[in-house]
């Protein structure tokens, strides 16, 4: 019994930033758990190949470009997958802008664009396309990919934190719009994560290691697949009871 509450089968799902991290744990495990997977991705061949990682397995995926900041792009996704694997019933926001370091002085305006772009309106853009068809299919599950960063600052990060607080605080308030049409909509926080940004932002992941690790009480950095359990937790019917809620996977960084 317990087993099947975490199972998606034959569920449709589109999980987006796919390509890569966090994004693609969460598209390998659905996959792994019966969903249909749809990997969304601005980079064509790094969704196909998680695509074609979880059709090896067994699963079934299909591979969508698409620039989440782009309204005409997100509907065409959402239409494509749709036509391809029916009505969602999940959809996870795991696009991330790669953001510069820097003050407020520090940060050009267009990167603070750019970074609320991907980051906020994306996950608002692909939502809005999303729920008409999951309403129509009687309801699923909406997970935006926040981060510890939601709930504390980080010197040097004003736009990443202003979109990881505001995510946080747009899952409330769709769960609260849409409970009456038995949408959950909670957000995931993972804390630091072994992923191509840590190496980006550190340089390489022994330093990340050396550096971000210790900040947790675990004394290390979380691992993608450690997120992708939680992200299957919130899609399935093991958490039919949670909604409005931020899951926080942080190894203990904001527990002191």
């Amino acid at each position: 019994m317990a087993e099947r509450l975490f199972r998606l089968d034959g569920r449709a799902g589109l999980v987006v930033g796919a390509g890569s991290g966090i994004g693609r744990a969460i598209a390998l495990a659905f996959g792994s758990a019966g969903a249909i997977v749809g990997c969304v991705d601005m980079a064509e061949e790094n969704a196909k190949a998680t695509m074609r990682e979880i059709i090896a397995a067994g699963g079934k995926s299909e591979a969508i470009t698409c620039d989440v900041t782009n309204e005409t792009e997100v509907n065409a996704a959402v239409a494509r997958f749709v036509a391809a694997c029916g009505s969602p019933r999940i959809l996870v926001n795991g696009a991330a802008a790669d953001d510069p370091t820097g003050t407020i002085l520090e940060l050009p305006p267009a990167e603070w664009a750019r970074t609320l772009a991907v980051n906020l309106t994306g996950a608002y853009l692909m939502s809005r396309a999303i729920l008409p068809h999951m309403i129509a299919a009687g309801g699923g599950s909406i997970i935006h990919i926040a981060s510890q960063m939601g709930r504390v600052g980080s010197a040097g990060r004003p736009a990443y934190c202003a979109t990881k607080g505001a995510l946080i605080q747009l899952a409330k308030v769709m769960a609260a719009d849409h409970a009456g049409q038995n949408i959950r909509v909670n957000t995931l926080s993972p804390g630091a994560i072994e992923t191509r940004r840590m190496v980006l932002r550190f340089g390489d992941m022994e330093t990340a290691r050396k550096t971000s690790g210790p900040l947790h009480l675990l004394k290390r950095l979380g691992q993608p697949d450690e997120i992708a359990a939680a992200a299957i937790f919130l899609a399935s019917d093991a958490s039919s009871f949670m909604t409005g809620a931020d899951l926080l996977v942080d190894g203990g960084y904001t527990a002191v």
